[in-house]
Order: C-alpha cells, then structure tokens, then sequence
C-alpha cells in the first residue's frame, strides 16, 4: 500500500501532465484559427460572371494564405447561394452570423439583393462589403456605416460612358433595360447625365422588360418604330445575347450608334461570338491587352492555377479578398468597429492599380475600362480602350453629402 502523500503528489503529476498536453495541443489550433468570410451570392443564377468570380476570390485566399494569412491567420470561405431571392439571401447571412460564426460578409451580385443585405448589416451592426451589385442606393440613399462597396457603381460607370456618348451629337436616343433597380437607375442617370451636357436631345421610346424574360422580337420593333438617332443599352447576360440576336436580324444597329453598359466585359461579349456587333461604345474589361505590372502578376498567377482566362467577375471576387484582407490587417481584428475605421480611407492593390474606399460614401474608387466592341473573325473583342479611374467619375461632395442617408 502505497503512503497516501505519495498517491496525491503521483495524482497531481498526473493532472499536471494532461493538462500540459491538453495546452500543448490547444496551442497550435489556436495559433491557427481562422478568420471566416460569409460570401452571398447568386451563383445558380448568374454563373456566367460568378463562376469566374468565385475563382478569383479563391486565387486570393490562397495567396493570402501562403503569405501567412492575416494577424496570424488564416482566410477560410463560408458560401452560401441566395437563389437570386433577397428574402434567402437574408436567412443566410442570419445563419452565417448566427450559425456559422463569420467575422464579415460579402458577395451579392443582384442590386436589389445587395441593398436587402446592407439594410442586413445595418439591422445587425455588421460588417459588410458589397462586392458587385450596382446600384448607387447601397453607398447613397441606404448607406449605412457598415456597409462598403467595391465594383463602381451604377452612376460611375454610366458617367465613364457619357463624355463619348456626347462627341456622338446625337439626338433622338432610345433606351432598353432591364426593370429592377440597376437597369432603372441605370436608365435615369444616363438621361440626367446627359440631358446636362445636351439640353436639346430628346427620349423618344424606352423599353424595361423583367429581368431574364426579354421578350426581344417586340422590344427591337418597339425600338425600331421610335426611328431612334442612338440607343443607350442596359441589357445583360442572356437578355443581352437575345436582344443583339434580334437586332442584327431586324436591322435594328445598322447606320446607328449604341452605347451599351457591361457588353465588353468577357461574361457577355464572349457568348456573342459571331453575332457580336461592330462599334458599339462599352464599358468591359480588355484581359488580353492590359499591360500593366500589376495586371500582368495576376493574369500570370490566374492562368497558371486555373488554365484558363480571367473575366471581369475574377477582377471583382479577387479584389474583394484583398480588399478584406487589408482592411482586417489594417484593423488588427475582425471587431466590426475597428473594420468600419480601417475601411475608411482603405488602399488597396488591385489588377486594376491601387484603389482607395471613400470617407465619404464607402465606395471604391476601382474605375473600368471604356472602348468599342469589334467581331475579330467571329470572336468579340474590345479596341480603342481606355481605363477611367473611378474617382474622376463621382459627384462631388456636396451632392454626396446631400444623397447619403443622414444616418451616417
């Protein structure tokens, strides 16, 4: 029998060692914890620009990853799907916060899905970068201090356009989007934009079918019929590709300028293919001839870990990872507050050249690129492009001051 002052000391040694090996076990695991990112997207719906998009969010969380993370750790992606419905697009990012624990939110490509997500984070005081919806509402009238956006909006990227569309002289315009709140504000903005630096042109006709459902045969007649000098297109994805088909068909372009929103962006040129209209005036993204330094790092690092060529939805998704990845480094935490603070004013080093989100209204400067659409024997390509910086495009200030919800 062994003396009871000896079972206590062995017992204690025992202790002593599970719990030194319970800590040595621990240690690493949380030395390697996570910093989760929620990302809500329509991907069943739009798979076009979100498939390309998901790859570049993923080419950054790597590269972040094998640089050692952020503050110690690592990046990891929770996605969920919102069936292009801003009522799901809701209950995940409840079941992300709630469930899943993430530090932030992104993602969402629909506009009206990305303002049903910024009232989320402004109901829910968290943080939230809205990657691509366009609408100017999500930094504007329905800003709120938790919300970021990083695509150029809706008015920036209708204001790259209208210079050009001036230097055209034309006066009879007609208009097609799509009726939900991008194609809408789309449609207002031009008119507004343009009405300023020409107070003689005239809106003769405008054509707003439900988004996905363009009834194309009777929307180019429509168009036709107004006897239109120029036409402002808003139409994307397959409405697009069914819109230009009808088009040509009926003779609606020819001997007439069009000046079309996203159609050079690979997504929704490349599928026109030997369809694609001459000349049209564009914003779109031109992958094949940027060459500039930080372009050409990411394009290189792109192909080499997909095989295949980047799309303007790559360029976005990507960013967005950086763009949180700075902000988290900057803030030394994922606490909401300390976010809000480092995104004020955020750089961030982009395949576009550095970007910066605005004090003012939460919106980056990532600007695009303008050019004309060319069928290059069957394929449709961008010429003559330029890139327009994002911050060149914004309202001033005051006007800002005036649009942005005086809850900020």
């Amino acid at each position: 029998m062994f003396p009871k002052t000896l079972v206590t000391t062995a017992a204690a040694s025992v202790v002593a060692v599970t719990a030194l090996a319970a800590a040595l076990v621990a240690a690493p695991v949380a030395a390697q914890g996570v910093i989760k990112i929620g990302e809500i997207n329509s991907y069943k719906a739009q798979p076009a620009f979100l498939e390309p998009y998901r790859k570049g969010m993923e080419l950054a969380v790597e590269q972040v990853n094998a640089a050692g993370g952020v503050n110690g750790k690592k990046l990891e992606l929770v996605i969920r799907d919102d069936n292009a419905n801003p009522g799901e697009a809701v209950r995940a990012a409840e079941e992300l916060v709630s469930r899943e624990r993430v530090d932030v939110l992104t993602g969402s490509f629909l506009s009206h899905i990305g303002l049903a997500l910024t009232d989320f984070a402004k109901q829910k005081k968290f943080f939230f970068l809205a990657a691509e919806p366009l609408t100017d509402k999500i930094t504007w009238e329905n800003g709120n201090r938790y919300t970021f956006r990083l695509r150029p909006s809706t008015y920036m990227q209708v204001a790259m356009l209208v210079p050009d569309a001036v230097k055209l002289n034309k006066k009879r315009w007609a208009l097609v989007y799509p009726n939900y709140e991008y194609g809408q504000s789309a449609a207002a903005t031009f008119k507004q934009l343009m009405k300023a630096a020409q107070p003689d042109i005239e809106f003769v006709a405008e054509q707003a079918p439900p988004l996905g459902k363009v009834d194309a045969g009777s929307v180019v007649q429509a168009l036709a019929d107004s006897k239109p000098d120029a036409i402002f297109n808003v139409l994307f994805a397959a409405d697009l590709s069914r819109f230009v088909r009808e088009g040509n068909t009926r003779g609606l372009f020819k001997d007439r300028e069009v000046v079309s929103l996203l159609t050079g962006e690979p997504e929704y040129l490349d599928p026109l293919k030997s369809e694609t209209p001459d000349g049209w005036l564009v914003t779109g993204y031109p992958w094949y001839g940027i060459d500039t330094p930080e372009h050409k790092a990411f394009l290189d690092a792109y192909q080499k870990r997909f095989d295949d060529y980047p799309r303007l939805g790559t360029i976005v998704g990507y960013s967005a990872i950086k763009s949180l990845a700075a902000g988290l480094a900057k803030a030394g935490s994922a606490d909401t507050e300390k976010m809000i603070a480092a995104f004020r004013g955020l750089e961030v080093e982009t395949p576009f050249g550095k970007i910066h989100y605005r004090p003012q209204d939460h919106q980056s400067t990532m600007g695009g690129y303008v050019g004309r659409t060319k069928n290059d024997g069957g394929k449709g390509v961008m010429v003559d492009y330029r890139y327009v910086d994002g911050a060149d495009v914004q309202p001033s200030d005051e006007v800002v001051a005036k649009l942005r919800s005086a809850g900020n």
